[in-house]
């Protein structure tokens, strides 16, 4: 239901087509109604005698994706595809499979729209980083739950003022249904929400709601205003559609003041039109800027996010937000918040998880919009997020179960953590170090490459410890703790000391590299200092190194021989990963044989310092 507010109209879209031909007319009519749970079943007579082909397909594809139903949208893009497309074919057919978990195979749908549309927007977005979605799982700064008074029929649109949830839902039970869902027409209602978080019954809101649609809406500061989407036949705007006996209608936006307990004095916004559409409001707290939805004259989209100036009674004229906001796709259901500089909305054509996420964006600082991420987003249709401040909650609306329902965002303690790499010797920034953050038990979370102020951004949970490992080839890698902070900002600063190796006319000589009791694998410490090696070895291509690795004098001759040429070998393979060819680095093991520290017993100090690896220059 909620796509009436991104499509915009109840019979803007498809009303133009003209029928395939004579067999597809029934049913292309009733798609050009929007009336698509009645459209499927004739397409589906023509599939059954055998009538079907692309363009069927095609409008079967259409109709579930309309209805946000991936799997069937899915398998009838894949019949529609085998037949040649336009490139929004290839895309919605991309959004399903994503939605779906299908990334491999959406990112190939992704690519054919590409090569049909390079200069839309969201092909250059794709090209530029096609893998992005393991980066959106990565943290989590929300709680997400389910808000009790949510029905089996669409509710969405929920905003908090003061102590009263307004929000929009199918719930009504009237017999009279909207064709594209089946479900009853959308109307504002109203709950109360209790100091415990719970809310009351919700009511709807009489003084406003009339025989169509309805909501969603935003309310002044002071309470005494209110703007709602609604369908313009309230004012009479309105094409007829001859042919069809139909009268098409739009979505409008319009005003009304709060006289008492009730609203009245409801009046139309003048840019209203019968030519295109206009929704989901939302007012800025300083009262001095409307957001809205519309797919009026110089939108770069189907749908685009617009803004409009508003002094008293006076209205400016309406602004499209850009690119940085703005795609080929749709973007809709603005919520300004209430620094009247961070703008939330839902967007179908910047990189999510597929059908609608949504994104957040400061318009002030002018950065890009940023995807919410997980739990917020999901592979289903998440939209209409708005945040009430005062008491620290926001609200979204997602399909995720199956229905459009309203959810309760609750923030996590989360702090923005802002990494600096320098030159420990001379204090310069690096850039392009690479920078890995760590949890407690040292699981690398996530890697990211310094910036030209050498500069990695993360955010991470209060009060939980992590490191930062830090590298760059011509310095010593180093793991610098990240204290648990309550936020909410934090920094590390991160200097890397240039590699100085001595080298000898025999040997390079290193830190010690050290093992653990019994193992073979390379440490942290080791890595570092192997690192080193690496280095060296890159400056000077003509050297070759041969590895010599001990243990201390537990276990048997047998046994430390064998584990000494493990750790041998676990040391020429690191060197290798790092680009070395083969041929320049050898290693053997020799036990106990060759202790550094001679003992008799020995303390943990001088174990350690005999379990060691050492690198001969043989050329």
């Amino acid at each position: 239901m909620k796509n009436l507010y991104i499509v915009l109209s109840f019979f803007a879209i498809s009303s133009s087509i003209i029928a395939q031909n004579q067999d597809t007319k029934v049913a292309d009519k009733l798609f050009s109604r929007y009336e698509y749970i009645s459209a499927v079943k004739e397409y589906q007579k023509l599939v059954d005698s055998g009538k079907a082909d692309g363009y069927v397909y095609k409008q079967m594809g259409d109709a579930y994706y309309n209805m946000f139903n991936t799997a069937e949208a899915i398998k009838w893009y894949a019949k529609a595809t085998a037949t040649k497309q336009d490139a929004e074919t290839y895309y919605r057919y991309a959004q399903m499979l994503k939605s779906n978990g299908k990334y491999e195979e959406s990112n190939k749908q992704m690519g054919k729209f590409a090569t049909l549309a390079p200069n839309d927007q969201r092909a250059k977005s794709f090209k530029e980083n096609p893998n992005y979605v393991p980066k959106l799982v990565q943290g989590v700064t929300y709680a997400v739950t389910p808000v009790a008074i949510s029905s089996d029929k669409s509710d969405f649109g929920a905003v908090l003022y003061d102590k009263t949830l307004y929000f929009t839902s199918a719930r009504s039970g009237s017999k009279k249904t909207y064709g594209w869902t089946g479900e009853p027409f959308l109307d504002i209602y109203t709950s109360i929400m209790a100091d415990s978080g719970t809310f009351s019954e919700p009511v709807p809101l009489e003084s406003v709601n009339h025989k169509r649609h309805d909501g969603p809406v935003t309310i002044s500061t002071d309470g005494n205003t209110m703007y709602f989407s609604s369908d313009s036949f309230r004012e009479g705007l309105f094409e007829k559609d001859k042919n069809n006996h139909l009268k098409l209608g739009r979505n409008n936006l319009y005003v009304a003041t709060k006289s008492g307990e009730t609203w009245s004095n409801i009046k139309p916004l003048p840019f209203n039109s019968k030519d295109y559409s206009l929704s989901n409001p939302s007012l800025s707290r300083d009262g001095k800027t409307l957001y809205f939805s519309s797919n009026m004259p110089g939108s770069i989209g189907g749908v685009d996010i617009w803004k409009v100036s508003v002094n008293g009674s006076e209205f400016g004229k309406p602004e499209n937000l850009g690119p940085k906001v703005n795609t080929e796709g749709n973007e809709s259901f603005p919520f300004i918040a209430d620094d009247n500089s961070t703008l939330y909305f839902a967007s179908t054509g910047k990189p999510g998880f597929g059908g609608l996420d949504i994104f957040q964006i400061n318009l002030v600082k002018g950065t890009d919009a940023v995807n919410m991420e997980k739990p917020i987003n999901t592979e289903k249709d998440d939209f209409d997020f708005t945040f009430n401040k005062a008491k620290n909650i926001g609200f979204l609306s997602s399909n995720r179960n199956g229905n459009d329902d309203l959810f309760l965002a609750t923030p996590l303690c989360a702090v923005d953590l802002l990494v600096v790499v320098t030159n420990a010797k001379t204090g310069d920034l690096l850039d392009n170090a690479k920078v890995a953050i760590l949890d407690a038990k040292n699981n690398i979370i996530d890697t990211q490459y310094s910036n030209n102020k050498g500069e990695v951004n993360y955010k991470v949970e209060c009060n939980t410890p992590y490191s930062i490992q830090a590298s760059k080839d011509g310095f010593e890698g180093n793991v610098f703790p990240v204290e648990k902070s309550k936020g909410p900002t934090a920094k590390v600063l991160a200097p890397l000391q240039p590699i100085d190796v001595i080298i000898t006319p025999t040997e390079i000589v290193l830190q010690p590299i050290y093992f653990e009791f019994d193992k073979s694998n390379i440490t942290q410490q080791g890595s570092f200092e192997l690192d080193k090696l690496v280095q060296v070895m890159k400056n000077n291509d003509k050297l070759v190194i041969f590895a010599k690795s001990h243990t201390d004098s537990r276990g048997s001759d047998t046994y430390n021989l064998s584990l000494s040429d493990r750790r041998a070998q676990a040391t020429v393979q690191y060197v290798i990963s790092k680009g070395i060819p083969a041929e320049r680095i050898s290693g053997k093991g020799f036990g106990e044989s060759e202790p550094k520290v001679q003992c008799n017993p020995c303390n943990e100090e001088q174990y350690a310092q005999n379990r060691r690896s050492e690198f001969l220059i043989v050329k």
